[in-house]
């Protein structure tokens, strides 16, 4: 390596001191969530799911039939978003539509026979990535943490 390519690469003071970008919530909150969603990916199982499908599936299980615009406020999802989500499991039929009876503008979602099965293996798993996830932080540290995500968010 040449000298030039040296200093290019050495670390150098920054601007302003009271800027640490490994010290800012969005940086911190970005790795936590890297660091989540490698643990969920390496512990869901052959379910072949992301954390937004599951997500999906189990807000469905939890309400019952619901519409897409609802579905996707209840999982904090934007429509586009959404939209993919509930193309994607319908595509592997994990999830059934029609028409709102009362809108016909509407579509309402509910789960099938094998996105219930699906999702219900899954939920094994769900809670053992939770429990993954946490477990660098003592349990007293694990409720205060959950109660101040639950404030941010």
């Amino acid at each position: 390596m040449t000298t030039a390519r040296k200093r290019m690469v050495a670390p150098t003071k920054p601007a302003q001191d009271d800027y640490i970008l490994t010290d800012q919530v969005g940086h911190l909150l970005r790795r936590a969530h890297q660091r989540h969603t490698a643990i969920f990916q390496d512990m869901i199982g052959n379910v072949q799911l992301t954390p937004t499908q599951f997500a999906a599936l189990v807000k469905i299980r939890d309400v019952g039939e619901v519409s897409q615009n609802e579905l996707g406020r209840l999982t904090a999802m934007d429509p586009a978003t959404i939209q993919g989500v509930i193309h994607r499991l319908k595509v592997r039929a994990l999830i059934a539509r029609r028409a709102d009876p009362d809108d016909r503008r509407c579509t309402l979602l509910s789960l099938t026979g094998s996105g219930h099965a699906l999702i219900e293996r899954a939920l094994a798993s769900a809670k053992a990535i939770t429990a993954a996830t946490l477990a660098p932080l003592a349990d007293n540290e694990r409720a205060t943490f959950l109660s101040l995500l639950r404030k941010l968010s």
